[in-house]
């Protein structure tokens, strides 16, 4: 069993933070807390812990001068970006803004004789498990709506981003959010399987690897405890002959490179009309050029190390093997590339579906494109992924984009823009990314279970 979890720095591989996990029994009784906790604070008014929610998120913005090196220096993101939270408050005050609406009761009907209505409930007890490569914004995606809605949460974070899930709790407290009902954990492998084994939580909200997602789901079977998963990608864009390529490449390569790679609906693949091909692809090599690989703590650096020394191994290995089997990679070597966590963003061509680089998730500074000649053939390769989060379409032709769009096997249609995640939409996946779906009103009914009132009216004798 571990006994303590470590944060190593992908800047220069030392230890940046270490904490002691929780004994099963230890962690048992922090969900007990939350359960005992969790009825108050479902019956405490909405607008109120909309209030304390929102202050809690005003209290970590307080706190982003310290959280932006932090993040730097925990998972390797330049200090340049500015850290998370705009999309965190962003995110927030839309789930908080349409939460009466989306918790109000759905009447069915009322005459002299019956009333008939859906209520929304809270599950219970939320078990979040959040990500380490935007460790504000996805773990918000849960928390905010989680709590707002009467749930209590017990968020347990990435190893890499050890002092994330520590940071939010306590502003969250010193806003007001009682203890027992927001709860940051440190648990190994172990003791969470064995917690969701025992039906701790009530709903479990997992993002992570599709190795990940099949662990929490073998955990809780037989429990009946939902398991909502966002898991892998492979997120593909199309660049149609009608394209704006200036701002295809702007987005499409921001969207495939920004944070070393390491975002959830990041660009991984292109596919483009062969009359734009040869434009195109001078433009992304130049783009990826222009990068500027460091030491994130530099605010010169526009793309730092990879958060870990292993997930760079993969990118590396998956470059290495496409060039072996015919691919060509366009951009040299920086000489800031240590053959670690240090990475130089990559172009491939001549790739084909052969290669695990177009097959496999990256989740690194790599990405593969292809021409093509159809929109037949760019729906036909877009589909030939088991993965299935967004997809990037590039058109003048609204119409055109929807009819792509209703082929395409994914969970999220963009029609000239990429990797941006609106709290309006819900947030979700098909395939091996996984099932459930976050934020817009849907977010609120997955955090909710339904309960169904038929009331009848009886006459006086």
């Amino acid at each position: 069993m571990t006994e303590t979890l470590k944060c190593i720095s992908p800047i220069d591989g030392s230890v940046f933070a270490e904490r002691p996990v929780l004994s099963f029994d230890e962690a048992t009784a922090v969900a007990e807390s939350a359960r005992a906790a969790q009825a108050a604070w479902a019956a405490r008014p909405l607008k109120e812990r909309i209030e304390l929610v929102m202050a809690g998120v005003a209290a970590i913005g307080a706190m982003n001068d310290e959280i932006v090196p932090e993040l730097a220096k925990m998972m390797g993101r330049p200090v340049t970006y500015g850290g998370e939270f705009g999309g965190f408050e962003e995110r927030a005050t839309y789930m908080a803004g349409i939460a009466e609406e989306a918790l109000a009761d759905i009447e069915v009907g009322e005459d002299a004789t019956f009333r008939r209505y859906i209520r929304r409930l809270p599950w219970g007890v939320v078990f979040v498990v959040a990500p380490w490569n935007y460790p504000y914004m996805t773990a918000i995606n849960t928390v905010a709506p989680a709590l707002i809605a009467g749930n209590t949460v017990v968020l347990k974070h990435a190893t890499q981003t050890l002092l994330v899930g520590e940071r939010m709790a306590r502003a969250f407290h010193e806003a007001g959010v009682p203890e027992e009902v927001f709860q940051n954990v440190f648990l190994d492998h172990d003791t969470t399987d064995a917690l969701l084994k025992a039906r701790a939580f009530d709903f479990v909200n997992f993002t992570g690897s599709v190795g990940g997602g099949r662990a929490m789901e073998r955990a809780a079977a037989g429990t009946f405890v939902p398991v909502s998963t966002e898991l892998g990608g492979k997120d593909p864009g199309y660049v149609m002959e009608d394209a704006d390529i200036d701002a295809a490449i702007a987005t499409l390569m921001d969207g495939a490179l920004f944070n070393s790679g390491q975002c959830c609906c990041g660009i991984e693949r292109i596919y483009v009309h062969e009359s734009l091909y040869d434009a195109f692809v001078e433009k992304a090599v130049a783009f990826a050029k222009a990068l500027k690989l460091g030491d994130p703590l530099d605010p010169e650096t526009t793309i730092g190390p990879m958060a870990n020394v292993r997930f760079a191994r993969t990118v590396r290995d998956q470059i290495d093997a496409a060039v072996a089997a015919g691919a060509v990679a366009h951009v040299p070597t920086d000489p800031r590339d240590d053959g670690g966590a240090y990475l130089t963003p990559q172009v491939l061509t001549d790739v084909t579906h052969d290669m695990e680089v177009m097959r496999e998730e990256s989740f690194g500074p790599v990405v593969g494109i292809m021409k093509v000649a159809s929109d037949d053939e760019a729906v036909a390769l877009m589909n030939d992924s088991k993965f299935g989060l967004t997809a990037s379409l590039w058109t003048q032709d609204l119409d055109r984009a929807v009819a792509i769009g209703d082929r395409i096997e994914t969970g999220t249609v963009f029609m000239n823009r990429a990797d941006y995640l609106d709290p309006g939409l819900c947030w979700t996946g098909c395939k091996e990314t996984g099932r459930g779906g976050g934020l817009s009103v849907i977010g609120y009914q997955n955090l909710t279970r339904p309960k169904s009132y038929h009331l009848k009216r009886l006459k006086n004798a």
